[in-house]
């Protein structure tokens, strides 16, 4: 596959990121609110699956969305993962029974399985590899501000309107993000008109073995972000916090003020090094929110976990672009997001289990979130190099 000329920070960049706001923002807006909307429909002791249910899709599709990201383009399985929030958005309000809930988390995790597939390959295609990390890290930071902007927007709309006007805002927020990648220019040189017989994953479609060492790390480090999607809403409503969401604007502005540093910084000294900090500073974000008896307290854990993620996202991003290989890019990229789906899907079935909606189990849970980042840590210290320098 030929590279495209196109600027380091270019038009497709910028398009790129513009649509990797609207899109993280469209679906993160309503997941504060969920478990009380869950919890109306009768479905209390299942908010574990909420976000394990949207993971699992998301992972399952992920050898599909790889594959057809290397054969079909990265602009149709960006385009797949849009539409598909904007369906669900409209879809929310209509949902009558606990089933039929559940069943539209499993169906709107195929957003994610798609959309960052087809992006991360695609700033894979048009960054230079020494510019990877910072790339990435503003990329990401685009991502985080949908993240941050979402749930505090979302949260504002259900109590000042209703919660179907802010799941209908989710929807238009995605067709935001699918009208701006219609603009974008495919990068994949040699493009295959779409057929069922794409569909068909052979065993050394399903994953790339090149990149296991970040996929491990990532799956250890966002086992602890499942634990925060579903547990801080239920949390913060015990501190006697209103705006469920003000924990991920917290994190999510700490994780944006962080990330572009993380990145370069990664370019320079390497991706090993700073994901070892990053996982320090996990474990402690999570026994600081076990701990954490007010919003002030909740506030500054978040910002710790912010730190620790937005240093860890890009770094691990721009580590499997590098080990991968130029023709299976978007193998390997999902690869690496079947890891991170596995990673939060499972923190939040086993926290949800964990909490089983007992304000006495919260410390504990986040500090089980916080034993699995300390594998993250032992893994990269005891099983993984570091180089002086990545470049």
């Amino acid at each position: 596959m030929e590279k495209q000329e196109t600027k380091v920070y270019g038009l497709q960049f910028g398009l790129l990121c513009l649509s990797s706001f609207l899109f993280f923002a469209s679906f993160n807006m309503i997941i504060p609110e969920l478990p009380d909307y869950l919890t109306s429909l009768g479905g209390e002791e299942y908010k574990g699956l909420i976000i394990s249910l949207f993971t699992l899709t998301a992972g399952l599709s992920r050898p599909f969305s790889g594959k057809l990201a290397d054969k079909v383009g990265r602009i149709p399985v960006m385009v797949v993962g849009g539409a598909v929030c904007i369906l669900c958005g409209f879809l929310y309000p209509v949902t009558g029974s606990v089933a039929a809930f559940l069943l539209l988390r499993f169906v709107h995790g195929f957003s994610t399985g798609f959309t960052p597939t087809g992006t991360a390959a695609y700033v894979a295609d048009i960054i230079p590899m020494q510019r990877r990390g910072e790339a990435t890290g503003l990329l990401g930071l685009c991502g985080s501000l949908g993240m941050a902007a979402g749930p505090a927007l979302g949260g504002a709309i259900a109590n000042h309107f209703s919660l179907d006007v802010m799941f209908y805002t989710s929807s238009f927020t995605a067709f935001l993000s699918v009208a701006v990648v219609a603009r974008m220019q495919e990068t994949v040189q040699d493009t295959h008109k779409f057929r069922m017989g794409l569909l068909k994953i052979s065993r050394s479609e399903l994953f790339e073995p090149r990149v296991i060492a970040p996929s491990v790390v990532l799956f250890f480090t966002v086992f602890s972000f499942g634990t925060i999607l579903t547990v801080v809403p239920d949390f913060s409503e015990h501190l006697g916090i209103k705006n469920k969401g003000l924990f991920f604007l917290s994190f999510t502005l700490a994780s944006l003020a962080i990330r572009f540093i993380a990145g370069r910084v990664s370019d320079k000294y390497g991706r090993v090094k700073v994901l070892r900090i990053s996982s320090a500073v996990l474990i402690l974000a999570m026994v600081a929110v076990g701990f954490s008896s007010n919003l002030t307290e909740l506030m500054l854990a978040g910002v710790l976990f912010g730190v620790g993620q937005g240093m860890n996202s890009p770094t691990v991003f721009a580590w499997t672009i590098d080990l991968s290989h130029e023709d299976h890019r978007g193998r390997a990229m999902a690869t690496m997001y079947i890891a991170m789906e596995a990673g939060i899907g499972i923190g939040a079935l086993c926290s949800g289990w964990l909490y089983n909606n007992n304000a006495d189990n919260f410390r504990m849970v986040f500090w089980a979130g916080a034993a699995v980042s300390l594998l993250a840590l032992l893994y990269l210290m005891i099983f993984v190099k570091a180089p002086s320098r990545r470049f």
